[in-house]
C-alpha cells in the first residue's frame, strides 16, 4: 500500500487550529481542541473525534467532496502519530454528547 503524504498547516482563519492537508489531493481536515474551542459541527462535512491523553479533539473535513473516506481516517492516524499518540482512538460520535446524557 502506498503511504500518503500529509502536511500540517495553521488554519488561516484561526491561528490556534491546525489543518491536515493531503499532498496529492484536495483533502483538508481541521483539528480543533474541544477544551479551548467552541466547536459547532458543519452538517455538510465529516467529523471524527479523538482523545489525546485527556484532551478531546475534533477533526472536521473542509470542503469534503465525498471521495475516498478511508483517506480521512488515514490522515487522522497520521496526525495521531505526529502528536506521538499512535494509539489514539478515533470516534465517529462526539464524546461530549455522552457527558450531556449523564447530566
Amino acid at each position: 500500500m502506498d503511504q500518503s503524504i500529509f502536511f500540517l498547516v495553521q488554519d488561516p482563519h484561526n491561528p490556534c487550529q491546525d489543518v491536515i492537508r493531503h499532498r496529492d489531493g484536495n483533502l483538508r481536515i481541521r483539528v480543533c481542541s474541544l477544551e479551548t474551542y467552541d466547536f459547532d459541527p458543519n452538517d455538510d462535512e465529516l467529523q471524527f473525534y479523538g482523545d489525546d491523553n485527556g484532551e478531546l479533539l475534533a477533526f472536521e473535513t473542509i470542503g469534503y467532496d465525498g471521495a475516498d473516506p478511508l483517506l480521512v481516517i488515514e490522515a487522522i492516524r497520521w496526525y495521531a502519530d505526529y502528536i506521538e499518540n499512535p494509539k489514539m482512538e478515533i470516534l465517529a460520535e462526539d464524546p461530549r454528547s455522552e457527558q450531556f446524557e449523564e447530566d
